[in-house]
């Protein structure tokens, strides 16, 4: 008996950073295949997959380890996306919302001692789901904010909004018309559950079914002042966008070159009883070329955001890295529609829907003219500082 007891002293615990996610992400990756196809014949939101990733820990796997979190580095949870991404679309790309929703805080307790412990103890005490309405606000922001007593008073339509139907909070902005400062946005979170809050049933989308990424509704909701955490000019470049750009978008491409390895996988399996034509060979190796183009844009993406502070260079690599991968997964669904041949056209075959999916590698800011120009200002000595 004393024996049993001192073993059961001396044994070793098995902390959250030894959990071996990628592992993880393919175990349940290859689980989610069927209702990621259900959800796409049927426009319904992967709601039991993201229930599944809660549930296994992956909700709160970038939060510290000393808030009560998994403990997990930002380029595994880049390399947890790629591998949904290859099984699951939707579910990686809904996914990868929340998880740069959580990563920027994260950036923020360790690099700058920020006081956002509160909300990423909720994060991994509570299992809570956060949702991104950046896309649909970015330097601009969207909505109305009227200054009452205690608060704000906030109208808005939030469009874009992935993993709508499952998020227990609005990570979103507003526009207040401050009489000394002028247009000045709002940051500030949302429960889901407040009064005025509803979410509007608009996704029918052509790829990308199953992110539920509908309209979130804002109709004279109440902020307290306290909510509040950042006011910045509008339309202006802000220390928190350069944070933003340099977290969330390695993150959320990860997920379409995933999509886009799927797509050449499936390419490669359609086209082995035609090996030995040499065209198909030039095509697929064309293909392959592409998807290592992808791969290593991110990896440059990933690599700049793990060592970098924000600023407009780093913003520069991050989002050029994204103009060079939304190029090459783009290029890689289009081979390997061609290399597929006619059979490719039908859908039970799964590269047309992969083919859909991949499209939205178009959308996420910024895109290409954006990028370029800033590219550009940049590189002929524009003073930054006015944008």
């Amino acid at each position: 008996m004393l024996e049993q007891m001192l073993e059961q002293q001396t044994a070793p615990t098995i902390q959250p950073a030894e959990i071996d996610w990628l592992s993880l992400a393919e175990s349940l990756g290859s689980q989610f295949a069927a209702r990621e196809t259900e959800a796409d014949e049927s426009d319904l939101f992967v709601a039991d997959n993201i229930a599944r990733l809660k549930a296994a820990g992956l909700a709160a796997a970038g939060v510290p380890i000393e808030l009560g979190g998994g403990g997990a580095s930002y380029s595994d949870l880049c390399a947890v996306l790629q591998i949904l991404g290859r099984y699951s679309s939707s579910t990686a790309l809904a996914f990868s919302m929340h998880t740069h929703q959580v990563m920027v805080p994260t950036w923020r307790w360790h690099n700058q001692n920020a006081p956002v412990d509160g909300l990423l103890r909720r994060v991994a005490s509570e299992q809570l789901i956060l949702l991104s309405s950046g896309g649909s606000d970015w330097l601009e922001s969207a909505g109305t904010a009227i200054k009452v007593e205690g608060g704000f008073v906030i109208t808005a339509r939030k469009r874009f909004a992935s993993g709508a139907p499952i998020a227990n909070l609005l990570m979103t902005s507003a526009v207040y018309e401050d009489p000394q400062a002028g247009p000045t946005v709002l940051h500030f979170p949302v429960p889901m559950t407040a009064q005025g809050v509803a979410i509007e049933p608009t996704w029918q989308a052509m790829g990308m079914r199953g992110t539920g990424s509908h309209d979130v509704v804002l109709s004279d909701v109440f902020v307290p002042d306290a909510a509040v955490a950042l006011r910045r000019e509008q339309g202006k470049w802000h220390f928190i966008f350069h944070l933003i750009s340099m977290v969330a978008i390695p993150l959320v491409y990860s997920v379409y070159v995933g999509v886009a390895e799927a797509a050449r996988d499936r390419a490669i399996q359609l086209a082995m009883k035609h090996r030995s034509d040499e065209h198909l060979c030039y095509s697929v190796g064309g293909l392959d070329n592409e998807l290592m183009a992808a791969k290593l844009a991110l990896q440059h993406m990933i690599s700049t955001a793990t060592v970098s502070q924000p600023s407009f260079e780093t913003t520069n690599q991050i989002m050029t890295g994204r103009t060079l991968v939304a190029k090459a997964v783009l290029n890689v669904a289009d081979l390997a529609m061609e290399i597929a041949g006619g059979g490719a056209f039908y859908r039970k075959l799964g590269l047309e829907k992969l083919f859909r999916d991949v499209q939205g590698a178009r959308y996420h800011p910024l895109r290409e003219e954006g990028q370029r120009k800033l590219s550009g200002q940049l590189a002929l000595g524009w003073d930054m500082s006015s944008l």
